[in-house]
Order: C-alpha cells, then sequence, then structure tokens
C-alpha cells in the first residue's frame, strides 16, 4: 500500500493525541520506518528539490512538524539534545552514523555541557529511532543521505545548550 504525507501526518497526530509520551513516540517511530519502506513515499518525499531542512508538514494543533533533509556530502554534528523537545530520525537514504551520550555535567548559557560516548551505531534506509526530551545524541555522514526527521515543535525558534564530548 502507498503510503502519503498527507496520511502519514494524520496518523501521526492520531497516534499522538491519544499517547503524546514515549509510547506514541514509539508507535509514530514504527509508523515512520513502515513509510520508509515505500519507495513512492521516499521518492515524493525526499526528492532533488528537498534542502538540508525542509518543512513538510506542521500540526497546527499539537505543534510537531515532519521535516525532509538532503544532505548532499559528508556532515557531522556534536553531540545534542532537542532542548525541550523529543525527535525521530528516519533514514531513507545513505547511511548516517548515531551516537549516544551520558550527560556528565550539565550545560549552562555560558558554558558548554561535558558528554561521555556510550555507543555508536548505524541508522540505514528505512530504519528510525526515537531520541525523547534530553537524550543526547550526535549524527555523522560521510556521503549523501536523505532522511525524514519529526520534532515535537519546531526547532528552529527553540535555543538549544552546547555539549562537548570528554
Amino acid at each position: 500500500m502507498a503510503h502519503t504525507l498527507e496520511q502519514f501526518a494524520a496518523d501521526c497526530h492520531r497516534i499522538l493525541k491519544a499517547e503524546p509520551g514515549p509510547a506514541g513516540r514509539g508507535k509514530v517511530c514504527t509508523l515512520l520506518q513502515e513509510c520508509l519502506g515505500d519507495e513512492q513515499f521516499v521518492a515524493a518525499n525526499l526528492g532533488d528539490d528537498v534542502s538540508e531542512r525542509k518543512i513538510l508538514y506542521e500540526d497546527p494543533e499539537l505543534e510537531f512538524c515532519i521535516l525532509a533533509h538532503h544532505y548532499k556530502g559528508a556532515k557531522e554534528s556534536p553531540p545534542h539534545d532537542h532542548g525541550p523537545s523529543w525527535a525521530i530520525y528516519g533514514q531513507g537514504r545513505g547511511e548516517t552514523e548515531m551516537s549516544d551520550y551520558a550527560l556528565l555535567e550539565s550545560a549552562t548559557p555560558d558554558k558548554p555541557g561535558k558528554v561521555r560516548k556510550l555507543r555508536t551505531y548505524k541508522l540505514t534506509p528505512g530504519v528510525a529511532h526515537v531520541y525523547n526530551e534530553g537524550d543526547l545524541h550526535s549524527p555523522k555522514r560521510t556521503g549523501p543521505t536523505r532522511l525524514i526527521r519529526i520534532e515535537g515543535v519546531n526547532m528552529d525558534a527553540v535555543r538549544r545548550l552546547k555539549y562537548v564530548a570528554v
């Protein structure tokens, strides 16, 4: 069965309205993996017209966003969380090496927090992963990648604190 962005967004809304916490996010993650297994869904939402950050849908009631990302080359991000929000990363094309971190020292607006790497794993096409509030992670891409990411709120206006790995 072909999936559409409209149906995916409606299903996410229904799930997150009924279960706004980690259990609901887990169900959305499973649904995203199903959609990423649909070549028509991937082609329609992760085409060549996608930039590094393109909002595909923003829920007017629950405020979550569905975004498409197209990284044309290698890119690495430092350890980070999503501030007061959560995120789900879903790999459409290419591969992302993701690392998870333990918090050693909290960050402040004036001083980066300190973190220790716990594990590294790969997100490959069709794989999605939930990062709840406070989950520290960092993506590394060695080549072109395309992914769908769901944010609990639009992170464009959210100030996040910095972290350094020690």
